[in-house]
């Protein structure tokens, strides 16, 4: 198999460490307190070292979005078997406001660069929790995906990816190139060696920026209270205006049983007193 496989680790505060807010409510302390990879990532990667392990790939590429530090995530990636990595440098305000949206253009574009067959990532993110970054990919390169996948084996030209649904497991089969997002059961990630500790020293890494894969480092900014936009007003309008359509659609459309039960509320609730809001 000559497919090439992108991984991507995130550095993310360990998962042991109790989480404090900044006074200004726009994002977590994060000076002075330890980071590791995500746990997601982590089977991400142990998924991939499966797959080489299997000669199932040829290469396994760890890529990470973020200032000088995440090299450290990258490095325990490649001592886990990832053969080498590549730093996409955000730093400062951009790295604080660094959203899904465009680390998936930054791996959307990497992807094309590398000729990659198969994405790998974690399913979320244990610090934003936002499972939007491998479905945007996807969305992105116009690839199948096969997400919260808790198995995934090769099949011909093809990937069967069990998945964790909320009704129990779904089973597909996608066409490569896809994107695959790890669940929690996918695997146990192992532990890296010293010796693969030593090793992963001597790997390559390779530094860019955004602007280096024709991405618009234009970030989005946020905060913990619930974004930087300003507040939304008129929400009774709103409410009024879904009653109305609901009720109209309610008298005129035909039933075989009308519930007019439901009308007299509906009544109320079209033009609520100034009490009951």
């Amino acid at each position: 198999m000559t497919a090439r496989v992108l991984v991507g680790v995130k550095r993310v505060i360990d998962y042991a460490v109790k989480i404090r807010v900044k006074p200004d409510k726009t994002g977590v302390v994060t000076d002075g307190v330890k980071h590791s990879m995500n746990p997601f990532c982590e089977i991400a990667v142990e998924e991939a070292v499966r797959m080489k392990e299997k000669k199932l790939v040829k290469e396994i590429v760890a890529v990470s979005c973020g200032p000088q530090q995440v090299q450290e995530t990258i490095r325990t990636a490649l001592a886990m078997g990832a053969d080498r990595g590549i730093h996409v440098e955000v730093s400062g305000k951009d790295y604080e406001s660094l959203g899904p949206l465009q680390v998936s253009k930054i791996l959307a574009a990497l992807a094309k660069k590398e000729e990659a067959s198969l994405i790998i990532l974690g399913k979320q993110a244990i610090d934003d929790d936002c499972n939007q970054t491998g479905q945007m990919t996807a969305a992105l390169l116009d690839w199948p995906q096969g997400t919260f996948a808790s198995e995934v084996a090769f099949d011909g030209d093809k990937l069967k990816v069990v998945r964790e649904v909320d009704g129990g497991l779904e089973t597909i089969k996608i066409n490569m190139p896809a994107v695959v997002t790890a669940d929690l059961r996918l695997n146990t990630p192992r532990y890296a060696t010293l010796p693969n500790i030593m090793k992963a020293k001597k790997k390559k890494i390779t530094n860019m920026k955004p602007g280096d894969l024709g991405v618009d480092a234009g970030w989005n900014e946020s905060g913990v209270g619930g974004g930087a936009g300003e507040q939304t007003k008129g929400g009774r309008k709103d409410i009024k205006l879904f009653f109305s359509l609901f009720l109209f659609l309610s008298r005129h459309k035909p039933h075989s049983q009308p519930q007019w039960t439901f009308l007299p509320y509906l009544n109320l609730l079209t033009d609520p007193p100034t009490s009951r809001l």
